[in-house]
């Protein structure tokens, strides 16, 4: 998609957050300084008096501090870190999922996330009601939910059970059903969060191939946090080691995987 079909500035305090669809943009992401601080209670109480008084004492943690990167279009940019290191809050910052605190996001293109899989869906509704629903939510046109809905079914394996309550579903079966509508949809921008683990040895093998696929065929923007710096280097290109929010190397994936395994 190369036109501009939605363009948001929103400004949240300190912070600023750009996004529009326009995939023709050579940036497909850029982070300025960015800063996410969570505050820290002792309790539900001591969080709810916050709200009417400055006074109650919290703890600060910055989950992103002072983060700066640039993501061109058509690059895979690995995210590598510890637990803690911070690269979930960047992709969460992305997708739309919790805001920055200070500086400032720019997301140019459709976003599709490999997060947490089995989110959002109804399970009051059948597979099939929830893929719909999502089409819609997605701005899909009937045509186009209806040639997709065919490719999302057959790669998730669901058979018959996509025509039952998700309330029904294991947890593996939800998350198979996530990963194909999202991997299907073909955005622009596709972050991936350790999603690739899906099911069966298999099925997990299957998830791999889609996303070379998407990234070897539809120049598809990709940015991948993984523990496993394997799958760091079969993906990506480039590589950003995070410790504890901030950026302590950024360069090619191979230097980046060495750097992140030698500290």
């Amino acid at each position: 998609m190369s036109s501009k079909v939605l363009e948001l500035s929103v400004d949240y305090g300190e912070a600023t957050i750009i996004r529009d669809e326009d995939s023709s943009n050579p940036v497909a992401v850029r982070f300025d300084h960015v800063r996410k601080t969570y505050k820290l209670y002792k309790n539900d109480r001591q969080r709810l008096l916050a709200a009417f008084s400055k006074r109650i004492h919290c703890d600060e943690i910055n989950a992103s501090d002072d983060l700066t990167f640039t993501c061109r279009r058509g690059e895979a940019l690995a995210f590598l870190g510890d637990n803690g290191a911070g690269k979930s809050t960047a992709l969460k910052m992305i997708t739309g999922v919790c805001f920055p605190t200070s500086g400032t996001i720019e997301v140019h293109g459709r976003v599709s996330a490999l997060l947490e899989l089995s989110a959002g869906f109804d399970m009051r509704l059948s597979g099939m009601e929830n893929v719909r629903m999502r089409c819609q939510l997605w701005g899909l046109s009937a045509e186009e939910a209806e040639e997709l809905i065919p490719e999302i079914v057959d790669f998730s394996e669901l058979g018959k059970y996509i025509e039952q309550p998700m309330r029904t579903y294991s947890s593996g079966m939800r998350a198979r059903l996530g990963f194909a509508f999202a991997s299907s949809i073909k955005p622009d921008i596709l972050v991936v969060d350790e999603a690739l683990s899906v099911g069966d040895r298999k099925f997990s093998a299957k998830c791999r191939k889609r996303v070379n696929e998407i990234i070897a065929k539809e120049n598809v923007t990709v940015l991948f946090v993984t523990h496993s710096t394997g799958q760091a280097k079969e993906f990506c290109t480039r590589g950003i080691v995070l410790d504890h929010g901030k950026t302590m190397f950024e360069g090619s994936i191979d230097d980046a995987v060495a750097y992140y395994e030698n500290t």
